[in-house]
């Protein structure tokens, strides 16, 4: 950039307040460059530059990101006006005080000034007790309200982060740690509010209870570690035979599982049942120690009603189990349904 020809302010760098002001004059007559320079120079908390060619002013403010723009009216190739404009429009610069220096008080030309954006308006070359003055002012308040700016997006930022981190503790608690399932205790705060809208809506609302065959004697045989692994591809087939988002599949504890189905029908249930059982068998998990099949099984319970004000989702989850219960005793790798 030819943008450098009065030298910069050899004031020192070190700030005495909490601030640096960082002036940029845009002017293409070097005497005017000198005289701002020299009329800055005893401030030690501002540092000042000068760019001589207006076709580089964006480009000079974006670099040296000052805190106020001293914008002359008339120059060779651009007007003043003109880099207002472009000023508020840019991005990086839309919110620096612009303070334009003329060399007339037209009131057209004012109003026009105002209108474009700019801050204040001088008539040059100002006194350099005004000019400090306007300088200090205006950098001030554009750093007071970026200062602002940061604070609040500091704390909008760290209200975010706090949000994650509390819907990630909420999400932990909710979930069963082992399988990725929901938990027990999420089965049982999301049921009722179902069970409630079943009855309003009076619609069917189901459950599947479910659970895997000759899960201890899997765990006798090839170890626990071994069983976690089958809950967990469990819990995978659970995940991918109920896809609707009001579904809920849980682990109800131990080697057994609950699927919370609201808008279910009874004479749906044992199909999604079924396709739940051949899901886990397609798995082909070997179980040399089964009574039912040489490889991994599961059993399903299911039980579907359209409740009644006086019914609890608990008389329903009982019914399942019970089913579960007859789909055990009948000889395993099946699915009994009930309605209630």
């Amino acid at each position: 950039m030819t943008t450098q020809e009065p030298e910069e302010s050899t004031a020192a760098m070190e700030p005495t307040n909490d601030y640096i002001i960082k002036v940029l004059l845009v002017d293409d007559q070097v005497m005017i460059g000198e005289a701002v320079r020299r009329a800055l120079a005893a401030e030690t908390n501002i540092q000042f530059r000068y760019c001589g060619n207006p076709a580089e002013a964006i480009q000079a403010a974006e670099e040296f990101k000052p805190t106020v723009i001293l914008q002359d009216l008339v120059m060779p190739g651009v007007d003043g006006l003109t880099l207002v404009g472009r000023y508020r429009a840019n991005p990086a610069t839309q919110s620096i005080p612009i303070v334009v220096l003329s060399t007339t008080e037209e009131p057209a030309v004012k109003s026009e000034a105002f209108a474009l954006g700019a801050s204040d308006y001088l008539i040059k070359l100002p006194d350099a007790i005004e000019l400090i003055a306007r300088v200090r002012h205006h950098s001030k308040a554009y750093i007071n309200q970026v200062q602002r700016d940061e604070a609040y997006g500091a704390l909008h930022e760290s209200r975010r982060k706090l949000l994650e981190i509390n819907n990630e503790l909420q999400r932990l608690t909710n979930v069963d740690g082992l399988t990725g399932l929901s938990n027990r205790r999420y089965f049982n705060e999301y049921s009722g509010p179902q069970w409630r809208l079943a009855i309003r809506e009076q619609s069917s609302i189901a459950i599947l209870m479910v659970d895997v065959d000759n899960f201890k004697t899997y765990n006798d045989t090839y170890g626990h570690l071994a069983g976690d692994e089958v809950l967990k591809s469990v819990g995978a087939a659970m995940l991918k035979s109920f896809a609707r988002p009001t579904d809920l599949p849980a682990r109800f504890g131990g080697e057994e599982f609950v699927v919370l189905l609201p808008a279910t029908p009874l004479e749906s249930l044992a199909t999604l049942g079924e396709r739940l059982r051949g899901n886990v068998e397609e798995l082909k998990i070997p179980h040399e120690a089964s009574a039912v099949c040489e490889h991994v099984t599961i059993s399903v319970g299911g039980a579907a009603t359209v409740p009644k004000r006086e019914d609890t989702v608990l008389e329903l989850v009982e019914i399942a189990d019970q089913a579960l219960y007859e789909a055990k005793g009948s000889g395993k790798n099946r699915v009994v349904t009930r309605a209630k």
